[in-house]
């Protein structure tokens, strides 16, 4: 499959996509701590994305323990083979972001294993950040989007 991306923030993409994969993730939840209340649940076409087929995803996720949870959001980002990428990859755009705010919130309240209290971003992850806060709503939109589009395992272009 071929991935369309906006150009908003190809900077800010390459750089989000050069972290180290526990940065990345990382970074996702520090992104809902600061953001998530304004950003996620009100992107444009949040209407439009599939609750249902997110939290259904979210589920499969939950019954996992810890370690295997965190090492599907690590499967996500690399794109291994496994059923739960597959099904990722099968999402539109809008609801992978609404799966990952899921995910964010289940740390949250433990049902997802949570982030460690004393973890710190690298100095280049805490970067991005700060310049993620400093794009425009639209412009976050779409830099998410970049991110989570390509995620998973997408067996048609295996």
């Amino acid at each position: 499959m071929t991935y369309v991306t906006s150009n908003v923030a190809p900077e800010q993409v390459k750089a989000f996509q050069a972290l180290e994969v526990d940065q990345q993730l990382a970074l996702f939840y520090f992104v809902y701590k600061k953001m998530g209340d304004t950003v996620t649940p009100a992107a444009p076409g949040a209407s439009k994305a599939s609750p249902e087929i997110a939290e259904g995803l979210l589920n499969q996720v939950k019954e996992l323990p810890f370690d295997d949870q965190l090492q599907l959001q690590r499967d996500l980002i690399t794109g291994k083979d496994t059923v739960i990428t597959r099904e990722y990859a099968a999402l539109s755009d809008t609801t992978k972001l609404l799966f990952w705010y899921l995910l964010a919130q289940g740390m949250d309240n433990n049902q997802i294993i949570p982030m460690p209290s004393d973890y710190q971003l690298s100095g280049e992850a805490d970067q991005l950040l700060t310049q993620i806060q400093g794009l425009g709503f639209e412009k976050q939109i779409a830099f998410f989007r970049d991110i989570v589009s390509p995620m998973g395992f997408d067996s048609t272009g295996a």
